[in-house]
């Protein structure tokens, strides 16, 4: 593979002095989408690896909307280069108990953002889980093809090909609103060549004025993000109404989640929302649903302009991290990275971040640990096994897998070794 071989180059590099790493630092991005759903700067699974390893993140973690088409890559990646690794999905689901509530879908009630974490072994997977993964990235396509369709009805002369314009900008065939926002600007100039046209054009299509696109017109991705603010979101003309016949439902997700292996995860946004305004109503209903960590964007909550918006989300980060602590649930942060600007990572030492730096470092660690007990052992957060030992003792449970997650992965066989032993010693003496 071109991209495994040019990952291996990088590692030389970095061995030979070639390439000077930074020193490991207590940071961490354990949410950020690669080329499988979409990155913003174009990161393969590897290429965040390596990233991620140059720069001194303490563990890195990737996640895609609908598919797992990263994960084994990823893993792999990481253990070449010696960094904690972690691995999810994230996709839009139905909460038919909340069908009229806003969660973290904005101004889409009953529209979910869930996600799962600690995918390993994709093999294993038993044939509900399969089944269900595939139903997930037949839904989105659908939802996809549905909104191409209004659009192409909007926008008259431009029209675009889900088939042949969409799906050839995707590694793997899994388009996203951004692949369709990038094959639609592009179509655009094709189509008028001639930048006043093109300004004509889209200030009609979108109702806005004429000065507004000629700031935008050579700044594609600004474009882009009017195009779908204007088109695509709420009250647009590409804009589909979601129902739950379009979405497959949180507690099928979920159980896809666990049927891998893996750890269900309750998404978080703002607390802005109905659905998210009290943290302990929120985290008891996704925990009793089958939720048993908690990701969260934090940038989003405290790098704000407006001093009164950022107060507010400040003070519901705290809430919502409390809340975590409390039920024991590890707590996964990350950038995203799928939009640009974007920062690579957190910065864990401002002033709104710094004092969760722990949970944060804590949550990579529980998640790592089960990444590598699920490779050595067969067992995770969630097993069996560990259920029959830790029972409710959560705060135990966790302590073990940190301690497990403070190891490295290798695929140096020597050190290989030397990890598994370690691991089953650990798990012997707990």
């Amino acid at each position: 593979m071109e991209r495994k071989r040019a990952l291996h180059e990088l590692h030389r590099l970095l061995v030979s002095g070639e390439v000077a790493p930074a020193p490991e630092l207590p940071l961490v991005n354990l949410h950020c989408h690669t080329f499988f759903s979409f990155n913003a700067y174009f990161y393969s699974p590897s290429g965040f690896a390596w990233e991620a390893k140059k720069r001194g993140l303490y563990a890195a973690g990737i996640i895609d909307f609908d598919v797992l088409d990263g994960v084994e890559e990823f893993i792999e990646a990481c253990s070449f280069l010696g960094l904690r690794s972690i691995t999810g999905i994230e996709s839009r689901v139905f909460i038919d108990d909340w069908k009229d509530r806003e969660i973290n879908s904005p101004k889409e009630p009953g529209i979910y953002y869930a996600m799962g974490y600690g995918f390993t072994d994709l093999s294993n997977a038993d044939s509900f889980a399969a089944k269900t993964l595939k139903k997930m990235g037949a839904l989105a396509r659908q939802r996809n093809e549905l909104m191409l369709e209004k659009l192409n009805r909007h926008l008259m002369e431009l029209q675009v090909s889900y088939e042949q314009e969409v799906l050839p900008l995707t590694p793997s065939g899994n388009a996203t609103e951004r692949h369709m926002l990038v094959a639609i600007e592009e179509k655009s100039r094709k189509v008028f060549p001639q930048q006043e046209q093109r300004i004509r054009f889209w200030a009609d299509s979108m109702n806005v004025d004429e000065g507004e696109i000629r700031k935008l017109i050579e700044r594609p991705v600004d474009l882009q993000m009017l195009i779908r603010s204007k088109l695509m979101k709420f009250g647009g003309p590409g804009y589909c109404t979601p129902d739950r016949e379009n979405f497959p439902p949180l507690e099928e997700v979920f159980s896809m989640v666990r049927g891998f292996g893996a750890v269900p995860t309750a998404g978080w946004l703002d607390g802005t929302s109905r659905g998210e305004e009290d943290a302990e109503e929120f985290l008891d209903f996704l925990v009793h649903k089958g939720a048993s960590c908690l990701a969260i964007i934090p940038d989003r909550n405290w790098n704000i302009r407006d001093t009164e918006e950022r107060k507010v989300k400040v003070k519901n980060l705290n809430e919502i991290i409390e809340s975590a602590r409390k039920r024991k649930l590890p707590i996964l942060v990350g950038t995203e990275m799928n939009k640009n600007g974007q920062k690579f990572v957190d910065d864990f030492f401002a002033d709104a971040l710094q004092p969760f730096q722990n949970d944060f470092l804590k949550g990579a660690r529980i998640m790592n640990g089960h990444t590598l007990l699920r490779d050595v052992l067969d067992i995770g957060l969630l097993s069996e096994e560990i259920q029959e030992r830790f029972a409710d003792d959560l705060d135990t449970r966790n302590r073990f897998f940190e301690e497990v997650g403070k190891l490295v992965p290798s695929d140096n066989p020597f050190e290989r070794s030397d990890l598994e032993r370690t691991i089953r010693k650990l798990w012997e003496l707990t």
